[in-house]
């Protein structure tokens, strides 16, 4: 009897449960079907401002190859090696994957919204628009032809590269539309959806214009007309004061901290060190951003290391306090790189207001200010003749494209691209570089077994898929 019992118990409950609804238990909780325009958006813009700040050396080593920072340890993505850890592969995979599918995700979504006023719904779309060009900038300044017009197409499996020159002119023409269509006098996202500007419009327009200078200007040894057309139209409206930098802003608690902090404090990284090109500078010229960039070695003075050689970490800086700070700033645009293009306008003839030394100073000005120091700090650095405008060595290249060098500090894909363009200052190569100095990164792998007849295109049609083919706007 008592086996007879132990056998219907279970049964019975076994009918108990099929009777019950158990269709809640397939409802994704965690990963919602559906996602609100803004978050899409907003998840885009902290997607590539990670991406930017990352020291991941399995994602940004743009440091190394700027000579900003050097290596105590592991010295392959400081001797140009990419491969190894498929950082190409990372790079275009966040750029296209979590970036601009998202920006068009929400942009599909803003566009179905019927209880959008029409002037806000513009807004929003300008300013989705505007992240999706400085992606694409992104991809087109790194890798050279890129798929564009057919990317992330659904119905198109297998999508066409678009020739760079041809898709860096696509993508002025969409500024001046976007910059167009943008109505300062009417909303777009709310401060909390807008993680740059907080919802100011009118900064966005100032951000839009500064990105037409920059995109225009990349152009400008192999397209004056260009490069001309696109500055002088966008000088008056562009970023004119640190009131109007594009910064993403992190946060002192997780999980929304910058990337710096998570990698270097959080995870005890002790193999990041100030690398002896950038501090030679620094020093040579009393800079008063040294402190800030750096913290001394344990010795209690600055000292860099050589790039691509085993260094022994206490002898050297390390990145500064205020760059590693749990809530420091992702910088996408700033009053200082706006200066500087319009110095260099100045030197190329183009018609914008003031004269090449002015400007030049502004941007010097602004960034010593930025990283702490005072306006003081800053006169007597000018002061000097080997750092004033009128008796700096070289030609302006050198002598903008030095203090740009410096500037760019922690922006060191922006730094990569001026190194190419303007090709100063002349850095040291790597100890045991793999190449010559990487002019561009090789396409993402998948690309050769996924898209291969496209990848192979384009590979011949740029010179080669190699670290050292120069990008069509890279003259010298």
């Amino acid at each position: 009897m008592k086996k007879i019992f132990l056998i219907f118990v279970p049964l019975l409950l076994l009918a108990s449960a099929c009777t019950e609804d158990i269709s809640q238990l397939n409802i994704e909780t965690k990963r919602p079907a559906a996602v609100p325009a803004p978050t899409l958006f907003s998840n885009a813009v902290k997607t590539i401002s990670g991406s930017l700040a990352s020291p991941s050396v399995n994602t940004n080593v743009f440091r190394f190859t700027v000579s900003h920072w050097a290596m105590s340890t592991y010295q392959d993505e400081a001797q140009y090696d990419f491969a190894t850890r498929a950082i190409p592969q990372a790079w275009w995979t966040s750029m296209y994957r979590d970036v601009i599918a998202d920006l068009r995700e929400s942009a599909k979504l803003i566009n179905a919204d019927a209880s959008l006023l029409p002037a806000e719904k513009a807004n929003k779309l300008a300013i989705i628009d505007i992240m999706e060009v400085y992606t694409y900038s992104i991809l087109v300044n790194t890798f050279g032809n890129i798929p564009y017009s057919e990317s992330l197409n659904p119905a198109i499996l297998f999508p066409k590269y678009d020739d760079a020159k041809t898709v860096s002119t696509d993508l002025i023409n969409r500024l001046n539309a976007d910059i167009t269509k943008i109505n300062t006098s009417a909303a777009g996202f709310a401060a909390g959806e807008d993680l740059i500007y907080k919802g100011s419009v009118a900064k966005w327009l100032k951000f839009a214009n500064t990105l037409r200078m920059k995109i225009g200007m990349v152009q400008a040894d192999v397209d004056a007309s260009v490069a001309k057309s696109a500055v002088e139209a966008s000088d008056a409206g562009a970023i004119s004061s640190a009131a109007d930098d594009g910064l993403f802003t992190y946060m002192a608690a997780s999980p929304n901290q910058n990337p710096l902090y998570v990698d270097i404090v959080l995870g005890g990284r002790s193999d990041y060190i100030a690398a002896k090109d950038l501090m030679d500078k620094l020093l040579g010229w009393n800079d008063p951003r040294t402190s800030a960039f750096f913290t001394p070695n344990n010795a209690g003075v600055y000292a860099g290391g050589i790039v691509g050689k085993g260094n022994t970490y206490v002898d050297f800086s390390r990145a500064g306090t205020k760059i590693i700070d749990a809530s420091a700033p992702c910088v996408l645009a700033d009053y200082v790189e706006t200066e500087f293009l319009r110095a260099e306008a100045k030197e190329r003839g183009f018609n914008v207001a003031g004269t090449a030394e002015s400007h030049y100073n502004n941007a010097i000005r602004a960034s010593i200010i930025y990283w702490g120091g005072t306006a003081a700090d800053a006169t007597a650095y000018l002061a000097q003749a080997s750092v004033a405008y009128t008796t700096a060595a070289g030609d302006w290249k050198q002598k903008i494209g030095t203090q740009k060098w410096i500037a760019l500090y922690n922006r060191p894909y922006e730094g990569w691209v001026e190194l190419r363009r303007l090709d100063q200052p002349k850095i040291a190569a790597p100890v045991g570089a793999k190449s010559g100095f990487p002019t561009r990164l090789t396409y993402a792998a998948n690309e050769q077994t996924l898209n291969g007849a496209n990848y192979t295109a384009a590979a011949s049609a740029i010179g080669g898929d190699v670290v050292t083919t120069k990008l069509y706007w890279d003259k010298f």
